[in-house]
């Protein structure tokens, strides 16, 4: 079972949009990430949101004319999803087991709001051989997640090197890594987005 089942039961779906939707009328950017990946790729370009949650960054990225594929294990989430943009392609699944029909057809694969490190504990190397494969030979692999207590809501079981080991071992190298999806300097702080390449 991924952490994050056993942390929410899977049934988080409405109280997790709400809490974004709330940030939102606030007057806080929720689309931090999704700006990101879209300046690494331009409109039009293949993107799977791989623990797309509630859609929050490929209902955005859809809406700047990229193409957007959103995976989640959660129902409730996908539920949500669904509801707010049902012409999206939306697929119910683990990543760790991910078979989309799909392989080598992203130009860009994003894996925001902790999800690596939500994942059932050990099926981290075989996640990221599954959203690797599933990109162009040209693709992006992003991802942002916490790496200490402060930054996650489960114990870090990884390091940022265990990460890039499981990349270099599908064939990507690491291009750039931020301490948030504003593009601020990485140093060496509890959270990191980090950009993978071929």
């Amino acid at each position: 079972m991924s952490r994050w089942n056993e942390l929410t039961g899977g049934t988080l779906g409405e109280t997790y949009d709400s809490r974004f939707a709330a940030l939102a009328a606030g007057g806080t950017d929720v689309h931090g990430e999704a700006r990101f990946c879209a300046a690494l790729v331009p409109p039009g370009s293949r993107v799977l949101d791989a623990g797309c949650g509630t859609g929050r960054v490929a209902i955005w990225l859809a809406e700047q004319g990229y193409d957007v594929v959103g995976v989640d294990l959660d129902a409730s989430m996908l539920a949500v999803a669904e509801q707010r943009a049902p012409g999206l392609t939306w697929i119910e699944g683990d990543l760790a087991d991910l078979d989309l029909d799909l392989a080598g057809s992203f130009d860009l694969v994003v894996a925001a709001g902790n999800v690596i490190p939500l994942l059932a504990e050990g099926t981290e190397p075989q996640t990221i051989r599954n959203l690797a494969n599933a990109l162009t030979p040209a693709g992006v692999l992003v991802a942002g997640f916490g790496l200490d207590a402060g930054h996650l809501p489960v114990r870090p079981t990884f390091t940022l090197d265990d990460y890039d080991a499981w990349c270099a071992a599908v064939g990507l190298r690491l291009d750039e890594r931020f301490a948030t999806w504003d593009g601020e300097p990485y140093r060496n702080g509890g959270y990191a987005v980090s950009v993978h390449r071929r």
